[in-house]
């Protein structure tokens, strides 16, 4: 079963699929974004910047074009079989994607097309583009953040934007993520941190530092835009 699905056809389908039913939703739905002022100016001018949301978001991330409005915009994605499926659900929405990982060093992210997808990401932000990644993925554990995000601001030079998002409705997956998947009709928020960032010269014990830090921010801007939605009549 799980061959056939992920089968070249098949996944291709299913993310024609999905990609109606998110952005019918997305158009049906009530959004509520928060923060926005940094984002905003970053979004203005003319250098590049990252984005990051938790894995089991990615659902709900297509509001954030809202902010972002003409910025080019690029996902980081792993080569998985599962990570095909997400990157042409998102090329099909207009975020086309790198292909790789982000998150480990050395041989294993070469196998993974790692190297290749982080020169690709610098060059892209160097040019005033926007690279969005999930600092979790992609395979967690979940809203843990890896060292990728940290990794690539302190190479570009590039800020950071955190973005917590919840919708009131939704179903909700039994994956390793929570892949959260918003219901028609429903309300949604997006609570933005930043812009954040971390000194070229910084060592492993202040990178680890602003690791763990930006994972505390992004937690909670999760846990504030679902306290958001939770609350009848917003």
């Amino acid at each position: 079963m799980k061959t056939f699905i992920r089968s070249a056809t098949v996944q291709w389908i299913l993310s024609m699929l999905v990609t109606v039913y998110i952005e019918g939703v997305h158009a049906s739905m009530r959004w509520q974004l928060l923060d926005t002022e940094g984002a905003d100016a970053a979004v203005a001018g003319p250098d590049g910047l990252i984005g990051a949301f938790w894995h089991g978001r990615i659902a709900l991330s297509l509001i954030c074009r809202r902010v972002l409005k003409q910025q080019p915009t690029r996902g980081m994605i792993s080569m998985s079989r599962d990570g095909e499926f997400i990157a042409q659900a998102m090329g099909r929405a207009g975020i086309p994607s790198f292909r790789g990982s982000a998150i480990k060093a050395g041989d294993k992210a070469k196998r993974k097309g790692g190297a290749t997808a982080f020169r690709q990401s610098l060059a892209f932000i160097a040019e005033g583009g926007c690279v969005a990644l999930t600092p979790d993925g992609p395979r967690g554990p979940n809203q843990v953040m890896q060292d990728g995000v940290v990794t690539l601001a302190r190479m570009s030079g590039a800020p950071v934007f955190l973005f917590g998002m919840a919708a009131s409705d939704a179903i909700n997956l039994k994956s390793w993520d929570r892949t959260q998947l918003p219901l028609p009709f429903t309300r949604g928020c997006v609570v933005f941190d930043g812009p954040l960032r971390i000194a070229a010269d910084a060592d492993e014990a202040q990178s680890e530092a602003v690791r763990l830090d930006w994972q505390n921010r992004l937690n909670a801007a999760q846990r504030r835009a679902e306290a958001i939605v939770a609350r009848k009549g917003v």
